[in-house]
């Protein structure tokens, strides 16, 4: 622990601490080499945080014994980033967002951030939550999630703290809906099957040499052209015509959307299913 102390890649002789208190150290941690130094770290951090002077610089700071107690409660919360309890305290927090549990998220969150988890991962996951589980029912969730990550990468931490609990809740009350992840989804399976052909020749680029000549772009029709901005036209060729991809769900936002849907595709495709 000592070489923890003093190496550049560890505290790098920001702290001090005595052998007595390293031997405490070893005692709690029963042998166990990793917890070990996940007290020592959060005891650092610790002691640090209250030698800073009014400018927020940090000396060499000495850690206590009260530093060990304090750290010991934040140890108990920290884990491996790269063990079993990282992995289920995130999906926990990702399943408590989308069952719109905001307590049981706001818990998960906190979990995370006293571990050390980097504020950018949880961020991150926010923005994926949004467009996954929430998309079309509420489509501000997603810019609310991106302003959180932005916030935290702005201010860090730990008043990134604040934008990502006003992110998460606000995930946990939006209605959920994962129709554009279902849709991207289906319509990749497809594509990654050969399901698809030509583009139609109506809409065809008509911009480059000899494609008039070819019939790119010849009977395509304007839909600004039409009152309503919607005009009968195939859009996808004969061996996609039949593919349904967005499937909306009637909550939130995607009630209105919907039943918007539900109009164009009669007018596009000359009211056939």
């Amino acid at each position: 622990m000592q070489r923890a102390v003093q190496a550049h890649e560890g505290l790098a002789g920001t702290v001090e601490i005595s052998d007595d208190l390293l031997s405490k150290i070893a005692l709690v941690a029963t042998g166990d080499a990793r917890r070990a130094l996940t007290i020592l770290e959060a005891a650092a951090e610790v002691s640090r945080s209250l030698s800073a002077d009014e400018e927020g610089s940090v000396k060499v700071s000495q850690i206590t014994e009260e530093h060990i107690g304090t750290a010991m409660d934040r140890a108990l919360v920290r884990y491996d980033r790269d063990g079993d309890q990282h992995y289920d305290v995130i999906s926990a927090f990702i399943k408590s967002v989308r069952g719109s549990d905001a307590d049981a998220a706001t818990h998960y969150l906190a979990r995370m951030i006293e571990a050390g988890e980097d504020p950018r991962f949880i961020a991150r996951r926010l923005i994926i939550l949004a467009a996954e589980d929430i998309g079309l029912a509420d489509p501000q969730a997603l810019g609310i999630a991106v302003a959180a990550a932005e916030a935290v990468a702005l201010i860090g931490m730990p008043e990134g703290r604040i934008p990502l609990s006003e992110a998460t809740i606000y995930l946990c009350l939006a209605p959920k809906s994962n129709s554009a992840y279902r849709a991207i989804n289906t319509a990749l399976e497809d594509i990654r099957s050969g399901n698809f052909g030509d583009v139609p020749k109506p809409l065809r680029s008509s911009n480059h040499v000899g494609a008039k000549g070819a019939g790119a772009g010849v009977g395509y029709l304007y839909p600004h052209d039409d009152p309503k901005a919607v005009v009968e036209q195939s859009y996808l060729d004969e061996k996609s015509a039949s593919a349904t991809y967005y499937l909306p769900k009637p909550v939130g936002l995607e009630r209105d959307l919907a039943e918007r849907w539900a109009k164009l595709r009669e007018i596009i495709r000359g009211y056939r299913n």
